[in-house]
């Protein structure tokens, strides 16, 4: 699709087998959370892979070397609720100490427009990398409502994570927001009539939270 941004792709095996898991309409509740909680993880390393490192001294058992060591402030998390939820997890496993924002929305199913009802955040955006955390970026409409959000709240560098991407939401995004990176899993084919992502898993926050 014209204008679509190409996402980074996390083609690891353990990811694709969990999200087989994921898409297997049949997959109860507890196997679902649990696939996803392990995409989290491998998503989480890949969207985290250029964080800078510095050099610090440490000292072992046997003698005092310089190590690595992540450098400025870990980036914060913004998980979108509530699908973004199942996401964080994996991702404060492999960062427990970064901070958490939360963008609150949800998708009017006539306009397919995002309806924000939520928003907080550090009071420090400008200082750190943010990762916003979405299972589906469907129309893009959210994940764009997001970026919008955080940067008008001081952010200035913005990824976004998610299992799944559509080529209408990566082009939505690339629109608004060309500045901001995607990391997947897959790209799947397109949307529907509904804005539901083909072949898609379902709804993500109805499968995880048992609602829907």
């Amino acid at each position: 699709m014209p204008g679509a941004m190409t996402p980074r792709l996390i083609d690891h095996p353990l990811a694709q087998d969990a999200l087989t898991t994921l898409r297997r309409a049949g997959t109860p509740r507890e196997a679902f959370r649990a696939a996803l909680h392990r995409i989290a993880l491998l998503l989480a390393a890949g969207a985290t892979e250029r964080l800078h490192l510095a050099a610090a001294p440490v000292v072992t058992p046997l003698e005092g070397v310089d190590a690595p060591v992540l450098a400025g402030p870990l980036p914060c998390l913004v998980p979108v609720l509530r699908a973004g939820l199942g996401l964080l997890d994996g991702f404060l496993a492999l960062m427990p100490a970064a901070p958490v924002a939360h963008f609150g929305a949800y998708r009017d199913h006539a306009t397919l427009a995002t309806v924000e009802y939520s928003f907080a955040a550090p009071t420090d955006l400008a200082l750190r990398a943010a990762i916003v955390l979405d299972p589906m970026l469907a129309t893009g409409n959210t994940a764009a409502a997001a970026c919008t959000r955080l940067k008008a709240a001081g952010a200035r560098d913005l990824a976004v994570a998610c299992v799944l991407a559509a080529p209408e939401g990566l082009a939505r995004l690339a629109a608004a927001h060309p500045d901001v990176t995607v990391t997947a899993i897959a790209v799947d084919r397109g949307l529907d009539e509904r804005g539901y992502i083909r072949p898609g898993l379902g709804d993500a926050g109805d499968r995880l939270f048992g609602t829907g």
